[in-house]
């Protein structure tokens, strides 16, 4: 019985994890950043790093300000590289950890363009594209290198900074987002 409360704790918090995401996908987006704070406070900086990997990679999507949409992606990125595939296949037998990795650095990526740091972006822009092999042929790994094909035309075009681009190409107010759809936790 202890044994199984174990098992059901991690799959009660990604569970949590993922109603804070129904609901900044339904348009709460202040009530699912109020939640992911909340239950980063219960996971704690040194909490499992499945948990921290998936809340900061959705909690970036909440932030208004893209420095800390940036910190919040250096965060799951962070918790990725502790991750081992026996902890990630445990809850969820079709991930692997090397998949995560195309779409935190794309996110990477995209914040740093946002912020006008273009060579930092193009290198984590590099990173996703090297990545992007473990991604399967679906829907998800479609987006993903649609989205890393997108953002290296943008990049390649004159005046890549986020202030000669303007709010709106790099994913401001109205603008198209340029980070890879979120999968589902």
């Amino acid at each position: 019985m202890a044994e199984q409360q174990g098992q059901a704790a991690p799959d009660a918090m990604m569970t949590r994890i993922g109603q804070a995401v129904m609901l900044h996908h339904a348009g709460d987006r202040e009530e699912a950043r109020g939640r992911f704070l909340s239950l980063w406070g219960e996971i704690g900086e040194g909490g499992d790093a499945l948990h921290r990997c998936t809340l900061a990679h959705y909690m970036a999507d909440t932030q208004d300000d893209p420095a800390d949409e940036l910190a919040w992606d250096l965060r799951a990125l962070s918790a990725a590289e502790e991750l081992t595939d026996g902890r990630v296949t445990e809850p969820h037998q079709s991930l692997a950890v090397r998949a995560f990795y195309p779409s935190l650095h794309l996110n990477l990526a995209a914040d740093y363009a946002k912020l006008g740091r273009s060579e930092t972006a193009r290198t984590h822009l590099r990173r996703a594209r090297g990545a992007v092999g473990v991604l399967a042929d679906d829907r998800y790994g479609d987006g993903v290198r649609a989205a890393i094909g997108r953002l290296e035309l943008r990049l390649q075009d004159t005046g890549t900074s986020a202030e000669a681009a303007g709010p709106d190409r790099f994913g401001g107010p109205g603008g198209e987002t340029l980070g890879p759809p979120r999968q589902r936790p």
